[in-house]
């Protein structure tokens, strides 16, 4: 049987109908955007507030950490590319059981190594099965507890490496926050309230089957990529081989697999490319009509996929993201990343728009709109990133 052919164009418009980005499709709450995207990014904190605005219409805030601390409806998990994401609850099996587990294998494969090489004990992984005895030991019973309660309470959990002292990112660190990680890897621990302003990470730590009643249920490996990979298609499809293998940081062979697991079909592409989608999402989507969005620092729809040349001008790639691939903030105009935004010192949104790129008066009214929409939600809150892009810091204003 032939196969279809999606271009470019359908696949922007599938971008704006199921992102929640057109304004006739943003959706009712913080649970339904994480649904829509699969994943909200989470590295930053305020990444998900601002990822929720920007496909809600009324949404606080509160009501973002409401779902996360109150309703635990969302949890923030270490997953595909050792990556913080947030996510439904219900999708925690299949994390833990294929993405989460290969980081926390690889994190407790790094830690012992470190520890027996900075001479911190002589047996890199029996220092770990203390340090995390240790840990869920003081948490059982116990309320959330942030890195430093718990490092200032077990000594189990002292130790520090000196690396790369000739750059700029070397130092001297504490291998407490590493053991935490390796514990919400493998599912023993979930990040609890955040301590201070939503705008800031400062996690606190309890158990996991405490938190959410009990603990979820792990599925294989293969199960929970494939389910992994099926919600993917159902947020970004179609998407290439090297898309999905990109973004659930696994090996090529799990990434095929995955897709026969979800029984993703074949599409082309532009380009000559093959692509896959679910098997009922193959017949061709409705024109989504004008658009406009403000996307914060990697949101879900900017870092959905690999090969980004439907939506974003390669030769403008250098000016969007930093040398480690982090998407800064982006401005969007009929399905294409046209600039990026940054704030004034009253706390006004700018959008910038990239060199050589017009977008008509239709747009920058748009995105116009848009800018006095973020304005207004952020109400004074200055959002501070590490992930600025060269673009931003050309039209940062002072």
């Amino acid at each position: 049987m032939h196969r279809r052919h999606v271009d470019d164009t359908e696949r922007r418009n599938r971008l704006a109908l199921r992102h929640g980005l057109h304004p006739d499709q943003r959706l009712a709450d913080p649970v339904a955007a994480t649904r829509a995207m699969t994943v909200l990014h989470a590295t930053e904190s305020a990444t998900v507030h601002l990822a929720v605005h920007a496909r809600t219409t009324g949404t606080s805030p509160a009501d973002v950490d409401r779902s996360l601390y109150d309703d635990r409806a969302l949890v923030k998990q270490l997953a595909m590319r050792r990556t913080l994401f947030v996510m439904p609850v219900d999708l925690l099996p299949a994390a833990l059981g294929s993405a989460s587990a290969r980081v926390a294998a690889e994190q407790r494969r790094l830690i012992g190594r470190d520890v027996e090489r900075h001479g911190v004990a002589r047996d890199g992984q029996v220092w770990i099965e203390r340090a995390t005895a240790a840990v869920v030991d003081l948490l059982t019973g116990s309320p959330p507890l942030s890195a430093r309660q718990l490092r200032e309470e077990l000594p189990e959990l002292s130790g520090t490496i000196t690396v790369d002292t000739d750059k700029r990112w070397g130092g001297t660190f504490q291998l407490a926050p590493r053991v935490l990680t390796l514990l919400g890897a493998a599912g023993v621990l979930v990040r609890g309230p955040n301590v201070g302003h939503w705008r800031t990470s400062r996690p606190t730590w309890t158990l996991m089957d405490s938190w959410l009643g009990a603990a979820p249920e792990r599925v294989t490996t293969e199960e929970g990529y494939g389910v992994l990979v099926r919600r993917w298609l159902r947020t970004f499809g179609p998407g290439t081989l090297e898309d999905v293998q990109w973004w659930l940081g696994s090996t090529r062979t799990a990434a095929r697999a995955a897709l026969a697991a979800a029984d993703a079909v074949e599409v082309g592409l532009d380009g000559g490319g093959t692509g896959w989608v679910l098997p009922e999402d193959v017949d061709e989507v409705s024109e989504a009509g004008p658009w406009a969005a403000l996307l914060p620092t990697l949101d879900p729809t900017t870092m959905g996929w690999k090969q980004r040349g439907f939506y974003l001008d390669p030769r403008h790639v250098p000016s969007l993201f930093d040398s480690f691939g982090n998407a800064g903030t982006t401005a969007w105009w009929q399905g294409r990343v046209v600039g990026c935004w940054v704030q004034d010192a009253q706390a006004g949104v700018r959008v910038v728009l990239r060199e050589g790129e017009d977008v008509g008066a239709q747009g920058r009214a748009a995105l116009a709109a848009e800018a006095d929409r973020l304005t207004a939600w952020l109400d004074g809150v200055q959002i501070p990133t590490v992930y600025t892009s060269p673009l931003m810091k050309e039209s940062r204003l002072s």
